[in-house]
């Protein structure tokens, strides 16, 4: 049978100029927060320490905003197709490139700890190979960016599996109250806040792009009859809260102040869409960087060069980011990024130049 030809009818489609655009900031954002050198520093100078919230804070849209942009481009895709033939889709343009990256990493790791251990006189695998490669899969899935495209899976495999409710203003109230769950959870810590734990938090997100997508019409008319001073203070009000809560967080001894779905964050990502939907489209951005054929590739790119490759370049003890000023620690953040960000997208372009343009989802 062949799943190409079996589309279900459709309604036409709209011209989304602004995807292309918000798709490209939003990795943009999620790229620096993961090259940033800011995490767990701990500033003693109170000044010190809001210039480093702030600048951690100002990119943590990036991520809800991309699942709001997903659910956007996704909602023609459920009703040309039925859920398994989306999902069949979805896992061969997805999953194989997801895999081969996965596979890249472990091996560069494997050299990596080979080339250590020779030098050091120590065993390959210290006696437990099994155990190795266990703990590599587990890091590289559970705790590496990786996790985002198998949960951003899981979240499209939820939204199929409850598609009849898809556009019921309850379906996302509740999706939006399990979101909160993990947003109350920083504080009373019922179970752990890593992201990972997070499995169904972003759910919402995802559904929330969709039911925006189908309203797509009266939500611009009101993102377009919003005052553009209304918009910015909103969102430097919803902006000084979350580096407000962050603040919070780490004075009450929080192992997890930057996390996604803060309340306050939650409120920020939203504004900060709203703005990116007032802006539109850039055509810079829409044409120099092709979003839409880069962004997946750099995303599956970039933490490999996180891992392996700015470690090899920031190597020297200058480089210590302890004792250098949360200033310099910025600049430094601002350098890992232009690095990281330009390497994965120049390595992007070339693969889709070449009949490996598969494992960049080309």
């Amino acid at each position: 049978m062949e799943i190409e030809t079996r589309k279900i009818p459709t309604q036409e489609k709209k011209n989304f100029n602004f995807v292309d655009t918000i798709r490209c900031i939003s990795m943009v954002g999620i790229v620096f927060e993961h090259s940033a050198v800011l995490w767990g520093i701990k500033y003693e100078d109170k000044t010190d320490l809001y210039l480093q919230v702030a600048s951690m804070q100002f990119w943590k849209f990036a991520t809800i905003a991309f699942f709001l942009i997903g659910g956007f481009l996704i909602n023609y895709k459920f009703t040309e197709y039925t859920p398994m033939q989306y999902l069949v889709r979805r896992f061969k343009s997805t999953i194989k490139p997801w895999l081969f990256w996965i596979m890249i990493l472990v091996i560069l790791n494997l050299v990596h700890k080979a080339v250590l251990n020779i030098k050091l006189g120590r065993s390959f695998f210290n006696g437990d190979p099994v155990g190795y490669f266990s703990e590599e899969f587990r890091y590289i899935l559970f705790e590496s960016s990786f996790w985002f495209i198998l949960n951003f899976l899981i979240c499209i495999s939820i939204l199929l599996l409850f598609k009849k409710y898809l556009y019921k203003l309850w379906f996302g109230l509740i999706l939006l109250l399990i979101s909160l769950v993990y947003s109350c959870n920083l504080y009373y810590e019922w179970f752990v806040t890593h992201h990972s734990a997070a499995l169904f938090g972003f759910v919402f997100y995802l559904w929330l792009g969709v039911y925006l997508n189908k309203y797509f019409d009266h939500v611009m008319s009101f993102v377009k009859k919003v005052k553009w001073e209304y918009v910015v203070i909103v969102n430097i009000a919803f902006f000084a809260f979350a580096c407000c809560e962050v603040i919070f967080l780490i004075h009450h001894g929080s192992r997890d102040e930057y996390n996604t779905l803060r309340i306050s964050n939650i409120l920020y990502s939203l504004t900060m869409f709203v703005m990116l939907l007032k802006i539109g489209a850039v055509r810079f951005i829409d044409t120099k960087l092709k979003p839409r054929q880069t962004t997946f590739g750099i995303y599956l790119i970039h933490q490999i060069l996180i891992i392996r490759l700015l470690p090899e370049i920031f190597k020297s003890n200058r480089w210590n980011y302890l004792y250098l000023s949360v200033g310099q620690n910025i600049l430094a953040s601002v350098l890992r990024f232009l690095v990281v960000y330009l390497i994965a997208f120049v390595i992007t372009r070339l693969l889709l130049k070449t009949k490996m343009r598969w494992v960049v989802g080309g």
